[in-house]
Order: C-alpha cells, then sequence, then structure tokens
C-alpha cells in the first residue's frame, strides 16, 4: 500500500510538472490550426508534403513530447527567455544553451536551407510551431529566479498552483473549449489590424509578450487567490495572443516558403 501511495505521489509530481512548461496542447493546437487557416494555396502544400499530411495544429505539441527522450535534452532551454525585469534582451547575459529567440531563428534557417533534408526540415518546422505557440505565452519571456513562474505559487479556484501553469492551462480550461472553438472564435480583424499584428519580428513579438509579463507581475503577488476577476482580467489576453501566435507562424511560414 505504501508502495502504491509514493507511485502515486510521483505520478502527479511529474505530470504536473511537464504541465507547467508551456501551453497546454490545448493552446497549442489552436495556434497551429490559426496558422493553418492562413497558409497561401502554394505553401499548404509544401508544408503537407513536408510533415507527410499532418497539420500545424498535430504538430505543434511535439517539442514538449520529445522532452522525456534524452535525445533531445539540448532542446529545453529553447522554450523560454529569462532576464531581469530592469534590463533588455540585448543587455542581458545569453545563455550558452539558447533560448527562444535562438530557437526560433534556428529553425527559420533549416527551413530557408536548400541543402537540409526533408527529415531536418520536418524535425525544425514541428518546433517552430511549437516556439511560436511558446513566444506568445507571456511567462515564457519571464524571470530565471522563479523559472518564469513555476515556483510563484498561487490559489487557482481553491487549487494550489503555480502562475505559469494558470496561463499555460488553467485560464485556456475555464473557457470549456476545443483547440477547433478556441481558433473558430477568434477576433474579427480589419485589414489594418491584420496587417499591424504581422508586422516585426521575432524580438518585436518577444517583447510585447514581455510587456504584458510585467502587467502579470504587477497584478499577481504570490499567495493570491485567483478566481472570476482574474478571468475578466485577463481571458481575453490569452485569446489574442493565441490568436496573434497563429497569425504571425502563419505569415511567418509563407514567408519562408514562398
Amino acid at each position: 500500500m505504501k508502495k502504491l501511495i509514493f507511485l502515486a505521489f510521483a505520478f502527479l509530481f511529474v505530470t504536473s510538472s511537464y504541465a507547467a512548461e508551456d501551453w497546454g496542447p490545448t493552446g497549442h493546437r489552436a495556434v497551429g490550426e490559426i496558422a493553418q487557416s492562413y497558409l497561401s494555396p502554394e505553401v499548404k502544400l509544401i508544408i503537407e508534403d513536408i510533415l507527410d499530411g499532418q497539420s500545424l495544429a498535430l504538430v505543434s505539441t511535439f517539442a514538449d513530447e520529445i522532452k522525456s527522450d534524452e535525445r533531445y535534452k539540448a532542446f529545453s532551454p529553447w522554450h523560454y527567455v529569462n532576464f531581469p525585469f530592469d534590463s533588455t534582451y540585448e543587455k542581458s547575459p545569453k545563455s550558452e544553451k539558447g533560448d527562444i529567440i535562438v530557437a526560433i531563428k534556428k529553425c527559420v534557417e533549416v527551413l530557408k536551407s536548400k541543402e537540409a533534408s526533408k527529415d531536418d526540415k520536418a524535425f525544425y518546422l514541428k518546433m517552430l510551431v511549437h516556439f511560436m505557440g511558446d513566444l506568445h505565452q507571456p511567462l515564457h519571456v519571464g524571470l530565471a529566479e522563479d523559472r518564469g513562474g513555476n515556483t510563484f505559487q498561487v490559489q487557482w479556484f481553491d487549487e494550489g498552483v503555480n502562475l505559469h501553469w494558470v496561463w499555460d492551462e488553467k485560464i485556456i480550461e475555464k473557457f470549456g473549449m476545443t483547440y477547433t472553438e478556441l481558433a473558430q472564435n477568434t477576433n474579427k480583424l480589419s485589414q489594418e489590424e491584420l496587417d499591424a499584428i504581422q508586422k516585426g519580428n521575432v524580438e518585436d513579438w518577444m517583447y510585447e509578450s514581455r510587456t504584458l509579463c510585467l502587467d502579470v507581475y504587477d497584478y499577481t503577488k504570490v499567495g493570491d487567490k485567483l478566481s472570476y476577476e482574474y478571468m475578466y482580467r485577463y481571458a481575453h489576453v490569452v485569446r489574442n495572443q493565441l490568436q496573434k501566435g497563429g497569425i504571425r507562424l502563419g505569415n511567418l511560414l509563407n514567408t519562408i516558403f514562398s
């Protein structure tokens, strides 16, 4: 009996640790689904060939699924970037293992390469879909001291969780929607609004997430009891970030393969 209890706690620890890494599957798949709808017909065919018919939504969780494989351990730091709130990315020391900015640029480099094999392109395309989702999760541009909010403990509707998990999954769960429903219920945008979202580069989008992260830390304190008021304040932010991530991913892929 003691052994069974120990195994149960171990299972909970492992699953909760992995669940708090980045947007949960629903969020990542929503980003992939939105991106798919912004692909040009020609680029859609190219991507279907590279991925052997798999959709961007399906492959969006690949970068998380390989984390348990020691062969891919070097890619773990590529999901985020951390630097102090009173500094900038450019002025802060860079990790020798890379970060999400390095990751996205590497993916783009491989996908543009005429020498890269189909297998390499498939791998880095799957990674890019995931990293573009991560880039739009505000706590992925956070602080090293609390591991992007992973050690920032709060209450979520009477459940003890960390702040990163709230932003990864808990807010999205409260919508009670599938990833396709999230993708189908995005904000209606004018052409001017769409053009504004598509402008900029990886660093610009990173700083946009950083601004949101600063707001989250200004509003949220360790031990806070978060519930409906928090949802009212941030639910639209989560939906906006999923939509922006999908639009920018789709536009980026059109640029790479056109």
